[in-house]
């Protein structure tokens, strides 16, 4: 098993010897300081630009957390947590944040590691954030990118 199908199952830690649990305690100022997690949390099949030390996700990997029940049941706890995150702060919601990565990030590791259903939740609830907070009527304008590129699946440029 690798590092990465352990940590997201909850039974080993990340390269800063984390537990899944302890990230998910996090409160605002620890998952803005800290962000080395994110690769932890959402792994992705290519390098992080941000963390290039971070694991990267093997095929055989995406198959053991498809087909784990802890590895969803922690991405579903993650996703919760950075929503809630996401929807309670306001210091993204500027143009060419950094944390519009992260969240193209997370979609895109949604969608290959728990499907459509939970990557496309993520951007409806982040879109209508931005609409809601930001009065920009259409949250796929090419001034929201990240944003649009994630919600489509499409790869970094």
């Amino acid at each position: 098993m690798s590092v990465l199908v352990d940590f997201l199952e909850g039974r080993g830690p990340d390269a800063a010897g984390r537990a899944i649990d302890r990230v998910l305690t996090f409160g605002p100022r620890p998952l803005e300081r800290h962000q080395d997690f994110i690769p932890w949390l959402f792994p992705l099949a290519e390098p992080s630009l941000e963390f290039p030390d971070a694991p990267v996700l093997t095929p055989e990997d995406v198959l053991a957390v498809r087909r784990s029940p802890s590895a969803q049941y922690n991405l579903a706890r993650a996703r919760t947590h950075l929503i809630w995150f996401y929807e309670t702060t306001d210091h993204w919601l500027k143009p060419e944040d950094p944390n519009h990565l992260c969240i193209a990030r997370i979609i895109r590791s949604l969608r290959l590691l728990a499907g459509d259903h939970a990557a496309d939740g993520v951007h409806r609830r982040i879109r209508d954030r931005i609409v809601r907070e930001t009065a920009v009527p259409d949250a796929e304008s090419p001034s929201r990118g990240s944003l649009a590129v994630a919600g489509r699946g499409a790869p970094p440029a």
